[in-house]
């Protein structure tokens, strides 16, 4: 495994999608790093007038364009030269926050939601015109992107609303945004709709408190079918219809199967050829090691160095460890379920178990893998570009700035641990890592960020491999993760990070800028 040298980061920091840059937001400027060459290679020196606090900062879709945005403006500048700036003032109501702000569909569109549900205002960069719809079901930013999806390839917009009581769905054509066609779901009290990734169907998803309800139907707003449930449940299962109905439904890639939990254990399979239910998998109280069935248990080193995350594969039936007794809110369910780029592999975890992760394979119809971790397990993530490979983040004071990286061939999951790369040996404020999206022909690649620096991790199998970026102390391609520096021994700074630092003392006119140390806490 190797490393990147550190590089200063913000509160807001992003690799780009393709995983070809990193953008940086400063309060006077944008820094993006090239990946490959690990140079600055370009920086957007923001508008005077255009001040934080900054609300959200975010890629477009093609890895082109960044968008930056305060209380009471959007900016668009493009990443990779200085040719395009779009700007966007006022984009909601004076003296409100907008709860959610994005790209849409394209690099040319902009969602932004307005506080209380008011309105979802799309602004097109290419025609300089708004579309305002008023009454989004959904506008708080933990729930407001189950309120609205857009369809693959023609980038229609489903949008569900609410208004006197009723939901209302209604499908707008792109880029215009007009309205096509509206109707009324099946549904009391509908909570989220999503297309599915070939575009050919829309589900539609009702309240837990109304019973196991999934609604489909056509892209032209036909009702096709309504899945309630289990057809034929299991003795364990005879009290199924009395239960809370559906939490969360997910789509497999390749758009073949529908994943849906509910607040039980358990977790249907529906075939998306026939809309019928073939799968049906169960979290049990206690696993049993088997020959198709991985079950590793983390074990916790600590002494004077840094904590050792180690795993030991069980030879013997384990149970996994419940919630803590003392929690106030009791949670049941399936929290997080996540297919891999295959469609063979689904990962979840349930809050009657949250230190566990549990691996299923839906073509055996088998559980792959069990992985209990000694903390609550906060992120699970398969890499968008190579398959059945998995990221997975904890939370507790043993795992500040590591991360773990399973597959099916591993020996457990390795441990990625960046605290050794920071200058203290731990996170600044809040702190994130993601897979780096390159594609499938380099190395797998980690990006970790908190609010002081920035690094990647390498998960090559030798030094001998060639690295996503250029070791700046061996531009051929390094025997050796870059030297950081130390205050016994330093290092002294390339050209580039001169560069960068002048860039980040000096504004538009020349004048020395001093940068504002507690800007990512306003």
């Amino acid at each position: 495994m190797l490393f990147s040298k550190n590089v200063k980061s913000s509160a807001h920091c992003l690799p780009s999608p393709d995983g070809r840059y990193i953008a940086t937001l400063f309060p006077t400027l944008i820094n993006v790093r090239s990946v490959q060459s690990w140079e600055l290679f370009h920086v957007v020196r923001l508008p005077q007038d255009f001040i934080g606090p900054f609300l959200s900062f975010q890629w477009s879709p093609s890895s082109r364009l960044l968008l930056v945005a305060s209380l009471d403006q959007l900016r668009v500048f493009s990443a990779l030269d200085a040719d395009y700036h779009a700007t966007i003032r006022n984009p909601v109501a004076p003296h409100l926050k907008p709860t959610y702000i994005d790209f849409g569909a394209s690099d040319t569109e902009i969602c932004v939601m307005a506080s209380f549900g008011l309105k979802l205002a799309v602004f097109d960069l290419n025609s300089s015109k708004a579309t305002e719809i008023g009454s989004p079901k959904f506008s708080s930013s933990t729930a407001v992107r189950r309120g609205f999806s857009f369809r693959p390839q023609s980038n229609h917009l489903a949008l569900l609303t609410r208004t006197a009581g009723k939901d209302m769905i209604s499908i707008h054509a792109f880029p215009s945004r007009e309205l096509q066609r509206s109707w009324a779901p099946d549904t009391v009290d509908a909570q989220g709709l999503l297309w599915s990734p070939d575009g050919r169907w829309l589900v539609v998803w009702e309240s837990p408190a109304f019973g196991h309800k999934v609604v489909f139907y056509t892209p032209d707003g036909n009702l096709f079918k309504i899945w309630s449930g289990p057809v034929n449940p299991t003795h364990e299962e005879k009290d199924f219809a009395l239960g809370a109905g559906v939490k969360t439904v997910q789509f497999s890639p390749d758009a073949r199967l529908l994943a849906i939990s509910d607040h039980s254990r358990s977790l249907s399979i529906v075939d998306m050829a026939s809309t019928m239910e073939v799968l049906r998998l169960q979290h049990p109280n206690n696993v049993v090691p088997k020959g198709t069935l991985q079950i590793w248990q983390e074990r916790i080193g600590i002494s004077h160095g840094p904590i050792m995350h180690t795993f030991i594969r069980a030879a013997q039936a384990v149970s996994p460890p419940p919630r803590p007794q003392e929690t106030a809110e009791q949670l049941s369910g399936c929290a997080t379920l996540a297919f891999d780029l295959s469609s063979n592999l689904i990962a979840t975890r349930i809050e009657d178990f949250p230190s566990t992760v549990w691996i299923w394979d839906v073509q055996a119809a088998v559980l792959r893998a069990v992985l209990l971790f000694h903390g609550s397990v906060s992120t699970l993530s398969w890499h968008p570009h190579v398959r059945e490979t998995l990221l997975i983040r904890c939370e507790g004071d043993h795992y500040n700035s590591v991360v773990f990286v399973w597959d099916p061939l591993s020996e457990g999951p390795q441990s990625v641990d960046f605290s050794q790369q920071l200058s203290g040996f731990k996170a600044v404020g809040k702190w994130h890592a993601s897979w780096l999206g390159l594609d499938a022909s380099t190395p797998l690649s980690i990006f970790y960020s908190d609010t002081q620096n920035y690094v990647l991790a390498s998960l090559a199998d030798s030094d001998r491999e060639s690295l996503p970026w250029i070791n700046p102390h061996n531009p051929q391609g390094g025997d050796g993760p870059s030297r950081a520096e130390s205050p016994l021994e330093l290092v002294p700074a390339t050209a580039d990070e001169a560069d960068e630092a002048d860039a980040l003392q000096t504004g538009d006119d020349g004048d020395i800028v001093m940068e504002d140390t507690y800007g990512y806490k306003r």
